[in-house]
């Protein structure tokens, strides 16, 4: 992300866009650039940010804009990019989790002036650690070759986990689509007693329409009337049945000093998915039809209320 900034190029005193849930480095590598976050709600009940809001958010200071793709969500690139291009500003679009994903019949990450990959250990596609930074500007490129290369800066990937990746790329799209089933399977199974509801758009799995989800991580929303702690201690107890589920991110407006970014609204919607979202981790989507229902049992095991 911070390759990605440096080459659109963002200076300091500029302001970046994303939303106010976001993987929390995506907003550290805003400051480390010298550039002032501004955060938008996302839409209600969705890692996903609220378009309708960028309109506001930008200004004549406004460089670049954020857009990470998160938990089995796809954002609408088509919509980001018509915005991004009436008022002159970069795109960047985060793919760290969607590898293999596709948005209107193109690739998750190919939509951005600049997109970015990440091959961490637990990633679709892992090197154990390291990513990717794709473009199709020359520019761009050669700015980021020319930051890679000053000589005081170790990025981590090298060749020989490169070529790691290779049979694994070979395979994604075979594993997303064994995930995508998988997990419809897993919400047969779970049926209308879970307190885990789907946060992410069930249509995309069964609809032909160009768009096809990856999921490193799939998103469900804890009952209204759940505190986060009570959503905390069902992940834990889901966990200890064997199950990832963990609680999602933090939103970034929760976690980071009000000097440090601007704001539009009250963002309500990112403090709902601050208490309520969880976060399944993938590796279970990969086991057979057969484990689907025993993965349910175990989460409908655990005490939980009604989803609203």
């Amino acid at each position: 992300m911070e390759l990605a900034l440096r080459a659109i190029p963002v200076a300091a005193g500029d302001e970046v866009i994303l939303a106010a849930y976001d993987f929390k480095s995506n907003f550290i590598n805003v400051l480390i650039t010298g550039c002032t976050p501004v955060l938008i709600d996302t839409v209600a009940g969705f890692p996903v940010p609220d378009l309708n809001q960028l309109a506001d958010a930008i200004t004549e200071r406004t460089r670049a804009i954020v857009v990470s793709h998160l938990h089995g969500n796809i954002i609408p690139m088509q919509a980001v990019r018509a915005i991004a291009a009436r008022r002159g500003i970069a795109v960047i679009e985060d793919a760290c989790q969607a590898p293999g994903a596709m948005i209107d019949g193109r690739r998750a990450g190919t939509w951005g002036d600049v997109g970015i990959l990440s091959f961490g250990g637990s990633k679709l596609l892992t090197a154990g650690r390291g990513g990717a930074v794709l473009t199709s500007n020359a520019q761009i490129a050669q700015r980021i070759r020319l930051h890679t290369q000053r000589g005081n800066d170790a990025y981590p990937l090298s060749e020989m986990q490169a070529a790691v990746l290779l049979p694994q790329l070979t395979q994604l799209d075979a594993r997303n689509a064994i995930r995508r089933e998988r997990l419809q399977q897993l919400i047969r199974a779970l049926g209308n007693d879970s307190a885990l509801c789907p946060a992410f758009d069930l249509s995309e799995l069964t609809i032909p329409n160009g768009c096809l989800p990856s999921f490193y991580k799939a998103a469900f929303l804890s009952p209204r009337h759940w505190t986060e702690q009570d959503r905390d201690r069902f992940c834990e107890s889901v966990r200890e049945r064997g199950v990832p589920l963990d609680p999602g991110f933090s939103a970034l407006h929760r976690i980071h000093s009000k000097r440090r970014f601007q704001s539009i609204g009250d963002l309500p919607n990112a403090n709902r998915l601050h208490e309520h979202l969880m976060t399944l981790h993938h590796t279970p989507l990969l086991c057979s039809a057969e484990t689907m229902p025993q993965i349910a049992g175990m989460m409908m095991s655990t005490p939980a209320g009604h989803c609203e």
